[in-house]
């Protein structure tokens, strides 16, 4: 086998913040240290603001009585909007609150790595990746002038890929039960089903938003994929525990090769739900 090199050079880091590894890789000769370690400092920042474990943040505060809605910092009442938006869209299917306590993970997760994304593009770069915990933002290409590839784990063995997208700015979110168990909070009843999801992955304009709907979509159980056939401008795949797959009419588009910045003709495709249709 013979190596190959990177076209473009690049600089990486991962680190460990807001409690999951983050990795970003900007690529370009313009890339320094300095860009990497602006990121990390921002996340702190966020971190030390909405950490639900850490005493002195602003989101413990506000759990514990000692920050109202009206006292709270402008960021904080950003997100408890957001959150509340985020309720409405989704029929009640995301909900931040749960028994008199806020958790703002759904929104503050996504938000935080396009927040990311934004430095890195005020700082003059068109190619990176900024992904945390597996949800993704893109813009530009690799170092070799490729759109992103991302891997879907199968969820039945998480050292396995099922699919891998190729993705040039846009944003991919995972919300499922495979490594931190059924960990989703479903404000919403939803009638058991015979074949419960066990993962729901969405491509989205920016990981933003395909965070927190896979969040809903997920709550959603067998009906998720079918909310996000309803959005415009998303695409789902989403896999049940009999390992049957199902996904929405554009997502076969991101299984084709692509160079940065290009998307192909849309790919016409109905939901698959051929049993191994996640093979």
């Amino acid at each position: 086998m013979t190596a190959t090199t990177a076209l473009t050079p690049s600089r990486t880091a991962t680190r460990i913040q807001m409690g999951m590894p983050i990795t970003i890789e900007v690529v370009g000769p313009n890339a320094t240290e300095d860009d990497l370690d602006d990121a990390f400092t921002y996340l702190r920042e966020v971190e030390a603001r909405f950490s639900t474990y850490l005493p002195d943040s602003e989101m413990t505060r506000l759990n514990h009585g000692l920050v109202t809605y009206d006292t709270a910092s402008p960021a904080m009442r950003d997100m408890l909007d957001r959150a509340d938006d985020t309720r409405r869209e989704t029929g009640g299917h995301f909900n931040a609150w749960r028994d008199g306590r806020c958790d703002l993970a759904g929104v503050v997760k996504g938000w935080a790595i396009k927040a990311v994304a934004d430095r890195l593009a005020a700082r003059g770069h068109c190619d990176y990746l900024v992904n945390a915990g597996g949800d993704i933002q893109t813009a530009g290409g690799n170092a070799d002038g490729e759109a992103w590839r991302v891997g879907i784990r199968n969820p039945a063995d998480v050292t396995q890929v099922v699919k891998v997208v190729h993705l040039s700015g846009e944003g991919i979110a995972t919300s499922g039960t495979y490594e931190r168990g059924d960990h989703i909070y479903r404000p919403v009843p939803v009638a058991p089903d015979d074949d419960p999801l066990v993962a729901i992955t969405i491509i989205g304009p920016n990981v933003y938003d395909a965070d927190r709907f896979a969040t809903a979509a997920f709550a959603m159980d067998a009906h998720g994929i079918a909310f996000v056939h309803s959005l415009e401008g998303f695409e789902g795949y989403a896999i049940h525990a009999s390992g049957i797959a199902r996904y929405t009419a554009g997502f076969r588009r991101y299984l084709v090769p692509r160079a940065a910045h290009t998307l192909p003709p849309e790919i016409e495709a109905v939901l698959d739900t051929t049993p191994g249709g996640n093979a």
